[in-house]
């Protein structure tokens, strides 16, 4: 990762972090001490700068307001024994943000921006990734629309940032359980279930507030017929039906996960059954009566993999089994190993800043 653009560095006076105690804040809710910012005007993209952490100043008719131009990715940041700091697979989040700007009318972040601004806030900030399995800094870029004006067209004004915030487990407990969904939809065939538009996850809200009140976490996302199963709130999910995992295909509807496809590698890499084809709530509902549904788990890089406890459709439950060679603790294991600089990346995912 070698420097080419010109980024014009603000520092802070003294840094936040020792003020932070990081054992007892919610996850997502402390920010490392600089932020990147890059403006898109007059068709071109301007000179990104790197500031201190701080509140953003916007007319409210700009129009990521009004008409939802927003899109984000969700990359991690890692530090391994030596006090190094490893990024996993970041040139997929630059492609997956690239593909949901397109899709939303928005111009695509340049590779040297997107890449460059990364290494080069993360260098600043390097002592916000804490080391220790289980630390991480999660990284938050995002693009939106800011010029103003509540005319229904693509705005011509975006701004391009990328946050970082220090954090541990997404779902802490341990008990996650999702409840199948019956009537509402995550999207449709032709929308934009495929990128990290900023509306999708408002949409699901209050679905999945809903399932929370019946005393599930995450809803299973079904297609507009409800026959098959998507996603697991904001996570892939995957299914162990006896020793087979199966996991439904991206498409216009499912986010095309980096977390997701990296376990279908190492799942394949050690020997498992992976089939990727449309998993029926049929099939699954059948499976977990007869005791053949031996796990269900999420995949995602803010919960990396979490194993789910049970699953609820309509009016019934259906406790999980706990197993001693669960496929999920296994292959968490293999990936954080990797993330963590603690075994040989072969795959080459893993880049150093």
């Amino acid at each position: 990762m070698t420097m080419t653009t010109d980024i014009k560095i603000t520092r802070v006076k003294e840094s936040n972090f020792e003020t932070i105690d990081l054992d007892n804040v919610a996850f997502g809710t402390v920010y490392s001490d600089h932020m990147f910012s890059c403006d898109f005007k007059d068709g071109e993209w301007q000179q990104p700068e790197i500031t201190p952490y701080q509140p953003l100043q916007l007319d409210p008719s700009a129009r990521v307001f009004h008409y939802g131009q927003a899109a984000f990715e969700g990359m991690k940041a890692y530090k391994d024994e030596n006090n190094d700091v490893w990024i996993f697979r970041p040139e997929e989040n630059w492609k997956r943000i690239c593909f949901s700007s397109n899709r939303l009318a928005m111009p695509e972040v340049p590779k040297e921006i997107f890449m460059e601004g990364l290494k080069t806030l993360l260098s600043m900030d390097s002592e916000w990734v804490v080391p220790g399995r289980g630390n991480t800094l999660y990284i938050r870029p995002f693009i939106f629309a800011t010029q103003a004006g509540v005319s229904a067209a693509p705005a011509e004004e975006y701004k391009f940032m990328i946050i970082c915030t220090p954090v541990q487990a997404y779902y802490k407990g341990g008990d996650v359980k999702v409840k199948i969904s019956d009537h509402y939809s995550r999207a449709a065939n032709g929308g934009v279930g495929a990128t990290k538009a900023a509306g999708n996850y408002a949409a699901q809200f209050y679905p999945t507030k809903k399932a929370n009140e019946e005393g599930y976490q995450q809803i299973i996302w079904t297609n507009s017929t409800h026959e098959y199963l998507e996603e697991a709130g904001t996570m892939n999910v995957f299914f162990r039906i006896g020793n087979t995992l199966l996991t439904a295909p991206t498409d216009d509807r499912i986010l095309n996960g980096v977390t997701r496809k990296s376990i279908i590698t190492l799942a394949e890499r050690e020997g498992l059954k992976v089939i990727v084809r449309k998993v029926s709530v049929a099939e699954v509902i059948e499976a977990a009566k007869i005791g053949e549904l031996k796990e269900v788990f999420g995949t995602g890089t803010a919960a990396v993999v979490v194993p789910i406890t049970g699953v609820g459709y309509k009016d019934d439950h259906y406790d999980l089994p706990k197993l001693d060679n669960a496929y999920s603790t296994m292959l968490k294991g293999k990936l954080l190993d990797i993330q963590y600089n603690e075994a040989e990346d072969t795959f080459n995912w893993t880049q150093k800043i």
